[in-house]
């Protein structure tokens, strides 16, 4: 089985200017293929981009999710003596989400066991008879 290392970089944010590219799409371009090439002339493989969200301080006591861009590659590795072992702290690896939903001061959170009445046995779809309704066999209701 191959083994890889990766490495994330982040994605440039602007062009690079050029002699000969002149449009803000093409410099963009540009700025990009050179990442890939350097990566690629360091033995790197362009494996995707992804959009992700990084939780940054804000203020004196508050904070905010901002989207970050970055390029991730991937290289195999020829021996599996080469694998570098990263050891997290217990809470660091939990506090690390690859995708965690923002929540909002309205947001409801889901019960925290399901309640007794979720074992009872469904009721009846049956829809309840009105007065005066004739019953399923056609039958008029009788008077009291």
């Amino acid at each position: 089985m191959t083994r890889y290392e990766y490495k994330v970089v982040p994605a440039p944010q602007k062009g690079t200017k050029a002699k000969g590219v002149k449009t803000v799409e093409g410099r963009f371009a540009l700025s990009i293929e050179q990442a890939l090439n350097q990566m690629g002339a360091e033995g790197w493989e362009y494996l995707r981009a992804e959009l992700l969200p990084s939780e940054e301080r804000s203020g004196l006591t508050g904070s905010t999710v901002n989207w970050r861009n970055v390029l991730v590659f991937r290289r195999a590795l020829e021996d599996e003596a080469e694998v570098p072992v990263v050891e997290f702290p217990a809470q660091a690896a939990s506090a690390i989400p690859l995708a965690r939903p923002v929540r909002g001061p309205d947001s409801v959170k889901a019960p925290a066991r399901i309640s007794e009445a979720a074992n009872d046995p469904p009721m009846s779809l049956k829809p309840k008879k009105e007065a005066g309704a004739a019953d399923e066999d056609g039958d008029a209701p009788e008077k009291t």
